[in-house]
């Protein structure tokens, strides 16, 4: 599920103070900023471990991500579901730490400053990460259901895959809650990608700047 998600929501919605006060484009009551974009740009290169880019492409591609996590909190308001989870986003920030800079907190915190960020940043943004998939799942899996008969047909469908992944058990009855994961996360992003474009078009959004239309 979370593999299935990252590229669409996971992007940091980062606001604060800002040192580029352009509008690019406003979103219901919510003007997003381009220094908003700037920072969602930092922010998600710093977690892919890429190299800085600001190119007019990636920015678009920012706003609309920014967009995106727009609509998710006012839905998130609109259902009373903005819990935090600041345990969970400490453990992902910590499991970061150990696994790209081998726990130094030093090289951690030289790399975030030179890309212009913080760690209150980053953990907000892990924590945001966090609050979106719940609201995905508490929002979009009732009544998601797989059959065993899509199971089987995934199972046909996909056999050599599933034996290269899975070589020591990749019967049927081996890869079948596998394959019941997968297809109840494919369901539930379908899901939520409909739900997006329709409160795409139920939302006055603006583009202020012409480039970015």
């Amino acid at each position: 599920m979370k593999r299935l998600l990252f590229s669409l929501v996971m992007a940091p919605l980062l606001y604060g103070a800002t040192t580029i006060d352009e509008i690019v484009a406003v979103v219901g009551k919510h003007a997003i900023k381009m220094s908003d974009i700037e920072r969602d740009l930092r922010v998600t290169e710093f977690l892919n471990n890429e190299p800085p880019n600001s190119s007019l492409p990636l920015k678009k591609k920012s706003l609309e991500r920014l967009i995106d996590q727009e609509l998710i909190r006012t839905g998130m308001a609109s259902a009373g579901n903005a819990g935090h989870l600041d345990s969970q986003a400490k453990a992902m920030f910590d499991q970061l730490l150990r696994d790209r800079f081998g726990g130094s907190k030093t090289q951690m915190m030289t790399e975030l400053r030179r890309r212009g960020l913080t760690d209150s940043q980053l953990l907000e943004q892990l924590q945001w990460q966090l609050v979106v998939l719940r609201f995905i799942d508490q929002r979009f899996r009732p009544g998601v259901i797989v059959t065993d008969e899509e199971v089987r047909a995934y199972y046909e469908q996909h056999s050599k895959e599933l034996s290269q992944a899975y070589p020591a058990n990749h019967t049927l009855e081996g890869v079948t809650p596998r394959i019941r994961q997968t297809l109840e996360a494919e369901r539930i992003n379908r899901n939520f990608e409909d739900w997006l474009a329709q409160e795409r078009k139920a939302t006055r959004i603006e583009y202020k700047v012409e480039e970015f239309k």
